[in-house]
């Protein structure tokens, strides 16, 4: 069976039927699967070919049940948010979907749209976006809040509040991920993004790090993300500045977060924080892959059986 889907992933460059396999969905929803050499080639350097094969799936489904024609279509970032902008375009070629619009969240989405045919446009404050997709680091089980901004990213380079604000303009957002990034009791790194230095009371970011520290203590541990080479509680002596001129802190939880939702209100609350990597409060869904199949889950029904 490996070797079958591995074939069926890398032996075209058109997207074609593969026979033999079936999506089973949530809310009785099937669908034949469709795989291409380009769509494997694009994320091949961030999952391994199966897995592209079951992302690529959750990638379609999510294209095929919430994008219509007319739509302005928020496009996220990651190896599923590529996945499904080249599915998009292709159905666009195809004309079974019209007069659709992207908004881009980050210079790899404008690209893959570009490369897919779609109209693009940078996001920006206040743009109208009827639907968006994107990959999550992690998903929280039974809220659907979710994480992002763990990717490695180059002085210089926006951070992740393109992305959430795109998310948070959007009338409906649906997260795709592997079954993999869907957990209880989430660990690791929440990206918080804080000023260099804080005017509002003459401190810098080592301040707002220590609160952050205060506010956790026992359950995380605060660093400073470098530009390159060894991370460590200060950065190095690299420290990654982004485009806004922030440093971001990775917050390593090191226990189990009880509620995501709570840790957001309370990095909301400290001076000196301008964003995090915490997407909660919002209507979303998630489009999980597995093994053989996609389940489409909301809040109220975000438990896998």
């Amino acid at each position: 069976m490996e070797a079958m889907v591995r074939a069926c992933a890398t032996s075209s460059s058109q997207l074609r039927p593969c026979p033999s396999r079936n999506l089973k969905v949530r809310h009785v929803l099937r669908f034949p699967c469709y795989h291409g050499r380009r769509a494997v080639a694009c994320s091949a350097s961030a999952v391994d070919d199966a897995d592209v094969v079951d992302l690529f799936d959750a990638a379609k489904l999510t294209v095929d049940r919430f994008v219509e024609s007319g739509m302005v279509v928020g496009l996220g970032s990651g190896p599923a948010s590529a996945l499904a902008i080249q599915y998009l375009g292709t159905r666009l070629r195809r004309g079974s979907l019209t007069d659709i619009v992207g908004i881009s969240s980050s210079v790899l989405s404008a690209s893959e749209a570009d490369m897919a045919g779609i109209r693009v446009t940078s996001y920006k404050e206040g743009a109208r976006i009827d639907f968006a997709f994107t990959d999550a680091d992690v998903i929280e089980e039974g809220t659907l809040a979710a994480v992002i901004g763990r990717r490695k990213i180059e002085n210089g380079e926006p951070s992740f509040t393109v992305d959430k604000a795109m998310i948070k303009s959007a009338e409906k957002l649906a997260f795709v991920v592997g079954t993999d990034k869907y957990v209880t009791g989430i660990e690791g790194s929440i990206p918080v993004l804080v000023k260099s230095r804080n005017r509002s009371f003459q401190g810098n970011w080592i301040d707002t790090a220590e609160e952050i520290d205060d506010l956790f203590l026992g359950d995380a541990e605060v660093w400073r993300r470098p530009s390159f080479g060894t991370a460590g509680p200060l950065g190095g002596d690299h420290p990654l500045v982004t485009k806004e001129g922030h440093h971001i802190l990775d917050v390593i939880f090191t226990t189990p977060i009880p509620d995501l939702g709570k840790v957001a209100e309370g990095l909301d609350k400290i001076s000196g924080v301008v964003d995090h990597g915490i997407i909660s409060g919002i209507q979303s869904y998630a489009v999980i892959a597995s093994k053989g199949e996609v389940q489409v889950l909301d809040e109220k029904a975000s438990v896998i059986p």
